[in-house]
């Protein structure tokens, strides 16, 4: 048995797989970035002249 040359097919794919899987990557990194900057984001709904969440009138300090 010896071994075959890699058809030129396979090398496209290759190349096709590895964009891909860039792709995917970075849409995961994206992703991570997004939940990251909601969590640490600063709450602003308690600063003044904001409205209230569940009475839904203005807060006054």
């Amino acid at each position: 048995m010896s071994i075959r040359t890699e058809h030129e097919i396979h090398g496209r794919r290759k190349g096709r797989n590895v964009g891909v899987g860039i792709m995917l990557a970075g849409f995961v990194v994206l992703i991570m970035a997004l939940t990251f900057v909601k969590i640490t984001q600063i709450d602003f709904a308690n600063a003044p002249g904001t409205v209230g969440p569940a009475s839904g009138t203005e807060v006054t300090d």
